[in-house]
């Protein structure tokens, strides 16, 4: 009689886009990136609490999905790059835009803002995921890491 000490799950990988490819907005600048974060920001918490957002894209940089990885406070939320890589890799995403919002509305990035976004770069290499831009975003103006030539 054979006895199994190990439960183990079953792990299964799936991804059903809802769009056809060429549906999907396409990101070639900044500005692009911004309108279309915005577009999927809560008005009332824009200026409220800071939050976590990522932008998958394929090849061609069209959007496969956004998601809004967390919510925090006033000055500050979670971005783990594990789970940031983990979504973008069961997306069969070839590239990742990453994006938080300042309540204060001051654009600039913190200290944190830049480690984070090395970090996320070079974890992005070893996947083979490319960073295309981190995007700080306020209500009536943004800060691409990728336009100050932090990217």
């Amino acid at each position: 009689m054979e006895n199994s000490f190990y439960q183990l799950a079953e792990i299964e990988i799936s991804y059903k886009p809802k769009f056809k490819a060429a549906e999907r907005p396409q990101i070639d600048s900044s500005n692009i990136a911004y309108q279309i974060i915005l577009d999927n920001w809560s008005e009332d918490k824009i200026a409220l609490l800071e939050e976590f957002k990522v932008v998958l894209l394929n090849r061609r940089n069209r959007v496969l999905g956004i998601v809004n990885l967390s919510q925090g406070g006033l000055s500050g939320t979670i971005a783990d790059p594990k789970i940031i890589f983990a979504i973008a890799l069961k997306a069969c995403a070839n590239s990742i835009l990453v994006s938080h919002n300042h309540p204060s509305g001051e654009s600039s990035p913190s200290e944190a803002d830049i480690r984070l976004t090395k970090r996320l770069i070079e974890a992005g290499k070893i996947l083979d995921i490319q960073v295309l831009d981190h995007i700080i975003v306020c209500p009536d103006n943004y800060y691409s890491f990728k336009d100050e030539g932090l990217i």
